[in-house]
């Protein structure tokens, strides 16, 4: 079974996640929990699927890194696609994205989000453990800049998950590692490219973290994610990053441009057969702005419980808004085309090779025939995996031995 094969199957299920890992069978991740299907496979299959699909160009840079981010057009979704060295050889972790356009309503938000990316200046936050759509509900947000305001917007991923059609707003996006070598070096980039609005995938890092601030304090929104579990969290983590030396201005800084921060969570709904996002939202009142600004994070909490009036949301509230909510979008009810020109990303202009994309693959795409439902294992008992050095392990390089 080929790559195609395996994710047509994780589409047909119903899947968020697809795991491949040498000498363990395929895993789903659905409504959130881990399904295995079908029998192990081998370290050799996966190493062929592997350069397969990082390509000749790319396999240099995986065999020196040990590990590959890419996204790929596989049947008509979206997917966003890790490849990792193991213990046993080469594994894939594969998120299948939406085959629609994110909007603040396909995504069952609250419409109050929209009510963020009104400002023409200062920064948003969506935060939330990993796998809890982050990068969907930012999708959402960009889309709804797109769909109402004439804007000049740039996005920073790693890699780019949604691509978006310009429809109101002209839009760039930029890819880390093929359009531009590092998130930091695209902020100070965008400065210099008069944006109106900023989409910095992910906030790794402390200098990412500092640009990004600097960014929403000379007039541009931006909109950045980060790992957290609450709103409180996700300040704290911001300022924390910082040496302890600086941490009162960097707070300082955050409470001056802070518009809202959103933390978010999936929640199975075994009514609608579907996972519903519940958030925690964050407006940046002067109460918040002064707790962020004296570093008191823990007294957000009592903020956000009292500040139904700023439009801030609990958990709690949000639940209960979720449960009297009556028009719900149900994915695949209304089939919908993705809102991008071309399946797979653009070929790379003349004269530029510091960045190459990883080229498509010639001939027509081959698409297998319908896919059954799960069939149950064979062996239901454990798994054992032979401590025998893999394939890829045999033929892989050391960094300094390669020519």
């Amino acid at each position: 079974m080929d790559l195609d094969a395996l994710v047509s199957l994780a589409l047909n299920n119903g899947a968020s996640d697809l795991h491949l890992e040498a000498g363990l069978p395929a895993a789903l991740r659905i409504r959130g929990a881990l399904r295995t299907v079908g029998e192990p496979i081998a370290g050799g299959v996966l190493l062929e699927m592997a350069r397969a699909a990082i390509g000749e160009e790319q396999w240099a840079r995986f065999l020196e890194r040990r590990s590959f981010d890419f996204s790929k057009t596989i049947h008509g979704v979206r997917c966003r696609i890790n490849v990792l060295q193991t213990s046993h050889g080469v594994g894939f972790a594969i998120r299948l994205l939406a085959t629609f356009q994110a909007t603040v309503e396909k995504l069952n938000l609250h419409p109050d989000l929209k009510k963020l990316v009104t400002p023409t200046h200062g920064l948003v936050l969506v935060s939330g453990p990993t796998g809890c759509g982050k990068s969907s509900t930012l999708a959402a947000l960009i889309q709804e800049i797109n769909l109402t305001d004439t804007r000049h917007i740039v996005t920073i991923e790693s890699p780019i998950e949604y691509t978006f059609r310009p429809r109101r707003a002209y839009i760039r996006q930029r890819e880390v590692g093929r359009d531009t070598p590092s998130f930091e070096q695209a902020l100070l980039d965008a400065l210099r490219e008069d944006p109106d609005v900023l989409m910095v995938g992910e906030m790794r890092d402390p200098e990412t973290m500092r640009l990004t601030l600097s960014a929403s304090e000379t007039g541009h929104l931006v909109l950045a994610t980060v790992h957290s579990a609450t709103c409180a969290e996700a300040l704290q983590r911001v300022v924390s990053a910082f040496p302890a030396e600086i941490q009162s201005s960097v707070a300082g800084q955050l409470a001056d441009c802070l518009l809202g921060v959103i933390s978010q969570r999936l929640h199975f709904r075994a009514d609608l057969k579907i996972r519903v996002p519940e958030c925690e939202i964050l407006m940046a009142s002067h109460a918040v702005k002064n707790f962020i600004r004296n570093r008191d994070f823990f007294k957000i909490i009592s903020a956000l419980e009292t500040g139904a009036e700023h439009g801030m949301w609990t958990f709690q509230r949000y639940r209960n808004w979720l449960d009297n909510r009556t028009n719900w979008s149900i994915p695949g009810q209304s089939p919908e085309a993705p809102d991008s020109e071309s399946a797979e990303a653009p070929a790379p202009a003349p004269g530029l090779p510091a960045f190459p994309i990883t080229p498509k693959a010639a001939g027509p795409e081959k698409r297998p025939g319908p896919t059954p439902s799960l069939p149950a294992p064979k062996h239901p008992a454990r798994i054992e995996i032979e401590p025998a050095d893999s394939e890829f392990g045999r033929i892989l390089k050391r960094p300094g031995e390669q020519s």
